[in-house]
């Protein structure tokens, strides 16, 4: 049970760290700080991609690579990072494309008053997968602090049972 708690540990503090990270990269990309960056989805690293890999990372450390929790820890971050870059991006991309039109139709709107649109009040969100290089980031820096947690539970004393 220690482990498992050690393991969950260690992947949502990864999910933390990527989301906080994000902050960083906004601010290096724009200018500005924005730390709502640290709530949002997409974005620079995959904090999705940097939960799974240290969860598989601290599992391998910690049983070996041929153990069956290790093949389902790494199967499925493989999953959630391939959904990462590939649906939920496509998703983002299609929400692009919805809110330019929408833009269109307002401007169209405005040229022809007998053509009646009614706008939005909020455009859908952009900003929901990840790009490869993304969800790569995400990975390495998840598999860095999997691995360093396995190397720090090894260094602590272990506990005596009863």
């Amino acid at each position: 049970m220690e482990k498992m708690n050690r393991g969950i540990l260690t992947a949502l503090s990864a999910i933390g760290i990527a989301q906080g990270l994000k902050i960083l990269t906004h601010y290096k990309l724009t200018g500005k700080w924005d730390l709502k960056q640290a709530f949002t989805t997409g974005g620079m690293p995959s904090s999705h991609s940097a939960g799974v890999a240290a969860l598989a990372s601290y599992v391998a450390a910690n049983k070996g690579w041929l153990h069956t929790e290790t093949s389902l820890a790494t199967v499925f971050g493989v999953i959630v990072m391939y959904d990462a870059q590939g649906i939920r991006r496509h998703t983002g991309e299609i929400a692009k494309l919805v809110n330019d039109l929408e833009d269109n139709m307002a401007k169209f709107s405005g040229e022809f008053p007998s053509f009646e649109y009614v706008e939005r009040e909020k455009e859908l969100n952009e900003l929901l997968g990840h790009q490869p290089v993304e969800v790569g980031a995400g990975a390495l820096l998840g598999v860095a602090l999997g691995l360093i947690s396995a190397k720090l539970e090894d260094g602590k004393p272990s506990k005596p049972n009863g």
